[in-house]
């Protein structure tokens, strides 16, 4: 029998298995829909009989039996494309035992379990402990598997097969072995612009940090191409097969970088059967306290170091301290005339009044008692002579026009944009900043406060951080509504005077934020102290998965990022898996760029690429006039060279007319397929991501204005799949220099 003919008898087996799979499904289909079916039928007939019920009892089952039913719809629907990826052909013989293969055990491995008329497994969950020895299994550890079988299906037509022997010895009734192994066979494999699961290729050490216990705190770690996002995506997949009822009840949030990268990411937990998690970017983790507020708005370099460093807690504090009135050169007073008698308070004994109340209460939640305060401040200085009753005098004082007046400017119930946005004041800010911003820094953020500036990634945890400070919105008549018009949310929401309509606690609550029992951090490196306390109030009782690589990161200050992540682990149980195979980059692309970041970063942990494309990177040299018609010219060649996407990675100043005039060239010289496949970014918007061919524009430029510099142009180098093209401008860089000599030398174009 030749190789063809094999091929062709081995599709054709498996095929016989995929059917009968399918066929199962289609009956099990058929029984749920029938089930859901009963439900609203017994719904009907039975109507009349719940009303009179009043216990709502038949109500109940009815709901939870159709609710049942449904959920198993939705998810026989959502399986029903590549359900079948995986066999296993275990030893079960005896050695001595005619070499017939008839004792052998087989298992299929799936996305999801199915089982047959007699609840025998015709497919097991690729979770199951059943399905372990599919993704640990090695030749020198075998956990008696003879052969691991990957099947590449289509819908349900098996369309590929790719094989490894893992016990020769034990391949004692010769079972065949098709290609050349399912993991190069993945990778060589064209990119698009959504990531794919590895449900099918996991590797052993990957395999062990997504089965790793809940408890505390894991960490995932590893260089760029290891695999940690899909890992980390898997182990979210796992939780929830291993412990549904925690973590279903108690929910799941994924958070990642940006938009882009959460795109890029939306496809794999369904793909896996899992739809019950929460995926959102950094910029809309608050969005809970705010109304639906976020940002993907990215700040400068410094403004976002500044924003993003713990000096802004006692920045926000001072702020939330101080009142919101414009006291001017005579300093804040209140005064009130009682019966002919002048009762007034200077601006050291009000300070006083209101850091004493606030030592008890948030801001929201204390007007009342600042009111007592105020009140009996005042009182005490009536004169003993007259003769009133000291509740009548504290009336007086608070059924003033004056006092009310004053406490309507002296405590007014507070959101926390409207907070924020003070910082754009220059006097406010340098009360509030004095000691703990220098010149610089307090010019930066009074400078992203201008009116009409937007607001940003990095504001979502000051405004999460303030609306921890301030509270509840209590409900008042003399609420200004305005304040609760949050920008840059879906809708628009307000507090009226009207007490049959929305309650202002509806709007910003104290414990308004969810929380969450599992919180998954992507790209943690990237994640500011400022952020950290942010994601904390999420998962205070939480479990956490950690993923990152200190060497990627756009963090200036790394001992703050490794301080903030041993204070979130403190003494609960936590675990660290260091993956070390880069799968995506090739050798040649890795080798490069280990050598650019190994010079800055020496303890930058570097993983092993596993293959080889012959190709080295072209490192090029252009003028500023030909960088466009250049690099047209190198898009084509790589859209030519590979068969998935293009990614363009330029500094964030040079991105917008980068897109804008290549786009407008290419669209004159490239079918519109070809145009789809190409991709711009800036490098931070490209965590995480990777594309076949890659194009970066300006390295050294892309270096300065980061924070994280050469960390960041890492970032950029090692996103490449096949093939990757740098253009420096006018000269070569700087960033060359620990190439040597060779790549110092002008590749003019």
């Amino acid at each position: 029998m030749n190789d063809a003919e094999l091929l062709a008898r081995e599709l054709a087996t498996e095929q016989a298995h995929v059917d009968a799979v399918y066929a199962r499904l289609d009956a099990a289909t058929q029984s749920a829909r029938t089930v859901a079916r009963s439900g609203r039928e017994i719904y009907t007939s039975d109507r009349q009989t719940w009303m009179r019920e009043e216990d709502g009892t038949a109500l109940f089952e009815r709901d939870a039996f159709a609710f049942q039913a449904a959920r198993r719809l939705a998810t026989l629907d959502a399986e029903h494309e590549g359900l079948v990826f995986g066999r296993l052909d275990l030893d079960g013989s005896d050695p001595d035992a005619p070499a017939n293969g008839h004792d052998r055990e087989t298992r299929y491995i799936g996305r999801i379990g199915v089982r047959d008329e007699e609840y025998e497994p015709l497919v097991i969950d690729w979770r199951a402990r059943a399905a372990e020895p599919f993704y640990r299994a090695t030749p020198t550890n075998p956990m008696d598997v003879v052969r691991r079988r990957v099947l590449r299906c289509r819908n349900d037509q098996v369309i590929g097969i790719e094989d490894d022997l893992l016990d020769t010895d034990a391949n004692r009734d010769g079972l065949p072995i098709i290609g050349e192994g399912a993991l190069m066979a993945s990778l060589s494999r064209a990119r698009g612009t959504r990531m794919r699961d590895i449900v099918a290729t996991i590797q052993a050490e990957q395999d062990e940090a997504i089965r790793a216990e809940h408890a505390g705190v894991t960490i995932i770690a590893g260089g760029p191409g290891t695999g940690k996002t899909v890992v980390a995506l898997h182990r979210a997949a796992y939780l929830l097969y291993s412990n549904r009822r925690r973590f279903e009840r108690g929910g799941i949030l994924v958070v990642g970088p940006g938009p882009l990268f959460m795109n890029y990411i939306e496809r794999v937990l369904p793909s896996l059967g899992e739809d019950s998690v929460t995926l959102r970017a950094v910029g809309a983790v608050a969005s809970d306290v705010l109304g639906g507020l976020g940002s993907d708005v990215v700040d400068d370099a410094p403004t976002a170091f500044v924003k993003g460093s713990l000096r802004m807690v006692p920045v926000l504090r001072n702020l939330v301290n101080l009142p919101l009135v414009d006291v001017g050169a005579g300093g804040l007073e209140v005064r009130v005339t009682v019966k002919g008698n002048v009762l007034k308070l200077g601006e050291a004994h009000l300070n006083r009044l209101r850091a004493g109340v606030l030592a008890h209460q948030k801001v929201n939640l204390a007007r009342d008692a600042a009111e007592r305060a105020l009140t009996a401040a005042l009182a005490a200085q009536m004169p003993e002579d007259v003769d009133l009753e000291a509740e009548v005098v504290e009336e007086l004082i608070t059924s003033s026009a004056a006092f009310q007046m004053f406490m309507n400017a002296w405590w007014p119930a507070l959101g926390p944009v409207e907070v924020l946005r003070r910082l754009g004041e220059p006097r406010v800010l340098a009360r509030v900043a004095d000691g703990l911003l220098d010149a610089d820094e307090a010019d930066l953020i009074a400078a992203s406060y201008a009116p009409g500036g937007a607001l940003t990634v990095a504001d979502m945890a000051l405004l999460d951080e303030l609306a921890a400070m301030l509270g509840p919105v209590p409900v008042a008549e003399d609420i200004d509504p305005t304040l609760f018009l949050l920008e840059g949310s879906d809708v628009s929401e307000l507090v009226t005077t009207d007490t049959t309509g929305p309650k202002a606690s509806d709007l910003l609550t104290e414990d308004a934020h969810e929380t969450y029992a599992h919180l998954l951090v992507d790209e943690s490196q990237d994640i500011t102290p400022m952020q950290w306390r942010m994601l904390r109030r999420r998962g205070a009782q939480a479990s956490w998965t950690i993923v990152g690589d200190l060497a990627q990161s756009s963090w200036p200050d790394l001992d703050e990022v490794g301080r903030a992540v041993r204070d979130l682990i403190g003494s609960a149980p936590h675990r660290e898996f260091r993956l070390s195979v880069n799968y995506r980059s090739p050798a040649e692309v890795f080798a490069l760029a280990s050598r650019v970041v190994k010079a800055h970063y020496p303890n930058a942990d570097l993983p092993s690429a596993v293959r080889s494309t012959g190709v080295e990177p072209e490192l090029r040299v252009t003028t500023r006039s030909a960088l466009l018609a250049d690099l047209a010219d190198a898009v084509d060649a790589l859209t030519d060279a590979v068969g998935g996407t293009v990614g363009i990675i330029a500094p964030p100043s040079e991105l917008g007319w980068v897109q804008s005039e290549l786009a407008t060239r290419l669209s004159t010289r490239m079918n519109p397929a070809n145009l789809d496949r190409v991709l711009y970014v800036t490098p931070l918007e490209a965590k995480g991501l990777e594309y076949d061919g890659v194009i970066v524009v300006d390295p050294d430029r892309i270096v300065a204005e980061s924070p994280g510099g050469v960390r960041v142009l890492y970032v950029a180098l090692t996103r490449a799949t096949q093939r990757l093209v740098t253009f420096d401008i006018d000269e070569p860089g700087a960033w060359r220099a620990p190439l040597g000599a060779s790549a110092l030398g002008e590749n003019r174009h």
